[in-house]
């Protein structure tokens, strides 16, 4: 039998739960209570209240020693400012690895973007989410920059509730075209371009505040 560690739990933990509020199986300003989650997901509650304490950092839950422990409220300016600094980082990341890309780099974004539409034709969000990831971190990993991937890694949790409320809707369509269109500016080495599509591209989920 393979052993699962305790950090592996707390881990698989933190991912479940954030899924739930990311999809809004647990809704803003719904109450958590450590034990009903355990059970749920067939932990402990160490794991539980430890994967809790990650995502109070992350901003998605907010606690009050000895009143609630709870979701946090989908509210605009710290989803603003967070994706204003996830924004910016994409857009750096891309104008750093664009010189360093490789054959396989590209082909890697279009699967990206392939698996992208399929889950968008398929109105499957969360996998629409997860293709748009795999999209972006491609520069991400090319640029390899740490302080880049540690700031996204940051703050990107907080955009995420506006991410799922973006690929949920037909609006989403275009990221498609944005998507091809960055790859292409990549293709040909227009580092300038690539981050001004980068930028363009992040910026719509404004809309959705």
């Amino acid at each position: 039998m393979q052993y699962i560690g305790y950090g592996s739990l707390k881990e698989r933990a933190a991912a479940e739960i954030r899924s739930a509020i990311v999809r809004g199986d647990l809704e803003p300003g719904a109450p958590i209570k450590d034990i009903e989650l355990a059970e749920r997901l067939g932990l402990s509650r160490t794991p539980v209240r430890e994967a809790l304490a990650t995502l109070t950092d992350e901003g998605l839950v907010e606690t009050k020693p000895h009143a609630y422990t709870r979701v946090t409220a989908l509210e605009a300016e710290p989803v603003r400012d967070a994706l204003v600094v996830v924004q910016s980082m994409h857009s750096l990341a891309i104008g750093l690895a664009v010189p360093k890309m490789t054959a396989e780099d590209i082909a890697a974004m279009r699967a990206a973007n392939k698996a992208f539409k399929k889950a968008l034709d398929a109105d499957d969000a969360a996998a629409a989410l997860a293709a748009d990831d795999e999209f972006h971190a491609v520069a991400v990993r090319c640029c390899d920059n740490f302080a880049i991937a540690a700031t996204i890694d940051r703050f990107t949790p907080l955009v995420r509730r506006i991410e799922h409320s973006r690929f949920s809707s037909p609006n989403a369509r275009h990221s498609v075209t944005q998507h091809q269109e960055i790859i292409e500016a990549c293709e040909q080495r227009d580092e300038l371009l690539a981050t001004t599509l980068v930028d363009q591209n992040w910026s719509t989920l404004k809309e959705e505040l």
